[in-house]
């Protein structure tokens, strides 16, 4: 076993076992709102997929939110000077 995925193992199976905690809580509303079990299961599969993109971009946006709220301080006159 490499040695990456054995220093980050426990984190490894604490996700997968979210992942599959969140795919079932899903399902299981999608269902009682649908009815319909295929559409359940689409919408729990579809639903995380979509979240994944959508936090990148998020993360993206929060990264030049901080690089300009970094940069006039680091530009700015030293405390205390």
């Amino acid at each position: 076993m490499p040695r990456l995925i054995r220093t980050h193992l426990p984190t490894l199976k604490k996700t997968a076992s979210y992942y599959v905690m969140h795919i079932a809580v899903a399902a299981a509303v999608a269902w009682l709102v649908t009815g319909d079990l295929l559409m359940a299961l689409t919408l729990s599969l579809l639903e995380p997929t979509v979240q994944a993109v959508a936090f990148f971009f998020h993360e993206k946006a929060w990264a030049r939110v901080d690089g300009r709220s970094a940069a006039p301080a680091a530009a700015g006159p030293a405390l205390g000077a």
